[in-house]
């Protein structure tokens, strides 16, 4: 018992410094695939909207949507990590990300006690991208404004959004967007206080392969200079240095993977990931 309530007096100082702020939290991998997973999220996302805190969602849905286009026989292929999507792949896309995955996040956090909105990015343009230049992957976006008076609207009305990443373009065309990307972009309108991208990897890894608790922005460059931070990180750590530079004031690299990942990263001492911040 002592210990309980141990746990709850090192939250207490977080709760007290982020209340009325915004977290942005991009969700996927096996955090959203795995059903305890799942309803853990639900309910971490949940007790921050009670105490106080603004969570806005965005989700992937990557292996969804390839388990789909394999059902349909649809042949798909990838360009630096992002989907080329001609117009059967994004029927499929669309269907996969703001109908079912959508709706059955947004379900998840309602059966935990909270309020959800599931939208598309593309609602009320609440998202809108141009087609990614340089690259022939057809309806690929990105975004080049966010309609952050929904969200803050959405937030004040008691609300957590969870958005579909897909933007309306300018040129009337629907635009498939990676769900970081969209994640980075919408932070950076806010003003969000985090950004928090839940993966399948610890954090970012030394070159010992031991996660890294804290970093600062020139620490993540001298890392990918050097090789160290590679791969499928790359992106990520891109994402959160845009996002810095943007405005978010700290960005976060957490293990969806780990049992209520959300709030021991953002709630206790130790967290569970790799906190990037905008120090030199």
């Amino acid at each position: 018992m002592t210990d309980k309530v141990g746990t709850l007096l090192e939250a207490l100082p977080y709760i007290k410094e982020f209340s009325g702020s915004t977290f942005v939290i991009k969700y996927g991998g096996a955090a959203m695939e795995e059903e305890s997973l799942a309803r853990e999220f639900a309910k971490d996302v949940v007790l921050l909207k009670y105490v106080g805190i603004n969570p806005v969602i965005v989700h992937g849905g990557g292996p969804q949507i390839e388990k789909m286009l394999t059902r349909l026989d649809i042949p798909t292929r990838f360009v630096d990590g992002l989907r080329v999507t001609d117009e059967a792949t994004l029927e499929v896309v669309e269907m996969v990300l703001s109908g079912t995955i959508n709706k059955t996040i947004a379900q998840e956090i309602q059966n935990s006690g909270g309020q959800a909105l599931g939208i598309s990015g593309k609602d009320a343009r609440l998202i809108v991208a141009k087609k990614v230049e340089d690259k022939d992957i057809g309806f690929v976006g990105e975004v080049v404004e966010v309609n952050v008076k929904i969200l803050k609207e959405m937030s004040r009305l008691g609300y957590i959004p969870v958005i579909a990443p897909l933007a309306a373009g300018a040129d009337g065309c629907t635009y498939n967007v990676n769900a970081d990307t969209a994640a980075g972009a919408i932070a950076k309108a806010l003003m969000a206080e985090k950004l928090i991208l839940l993966t399948d990897v610890p954090g970012v890894l030394d070159k010992e392969l031991r996660p890294i608790s804290v970093l600062a922005k020139s620490e993540v460059q001298a890392l990918m200079k050097e090789g160290t931070i590679r791969g499928g990180m790359i992106p990520k750590v891109k994402c959160c240095l845009d996002a810095l530079h943007g405005g978010v004031k700290k960005t976060h690299i957490i293990d969806g993977r780990v049992s209520h990942a959300l709030l021991l990263e953002v709630l206790t001492d130790s967290g569970v990931g790799t906190q990037i911040s905008g120090g030199s």
